[in-house]
């Protein structure tokens, strides 16, 4: 999976602008995660087709990057997150972004965006997540 994120000046109806691009190029959002910083706003978005969603921002103006994501089903419990990113730190992978996708009280599916992610998905292959579960 893919992650994209957008950097933009924070502003009333960003979401709602980006969102209907989106929608216009039949992209569906699978996940997101939206902060401000300063008068900065940071949006990370899970689509279902990520080259669609990139060319439809990038051609209406917006800062798009976008890194390759390990997703991972865990049991809803804690400790669980701590196992996980105790093993991709004691493997030195770093991690640049975390995105809680799901959760229904027996699993979370989390996306990892990290430096290695071949690595990672070495590491955690027992936790990956699959399309048809």
């Amino acid at each position: 999976m893919k992650t994209i994120t957008i950097v933009s000046k924070d502003e009333v109806g960003l979401l709602a602008d980006i969102s209907y691009v989106l929608a216009k190029e039949k992209v569906n959002i699978e996940s997101i995660s939206m902060d401000v910083v300063g008068e900065k706003s940071v949006i990370t978005l899970g689509v279902d087709d990520e080259r669609k969603a990139r060319e439809a921002l990038k051609s209406s103006g917006y800062n798009v990057s976008e890194e390759d994501s390990v997703v991972v089903k865990l049991e809803d419990k804690p400790g669980e997150l701590s196992r996980i990113t105790r093993m991709l730190a004691d493997s030195k992978i770093s991690i640049r972004n975390v995105l809680l996708v799901s959760s229904d009280g027996r699993n979370t599916i989390i996306s990892f965006a990290v430096d290695k992610p071949r690595n990672a998905e070495k590491l955690l292959k027992d936790f990956l997540f699959k399309e048809d579960e």
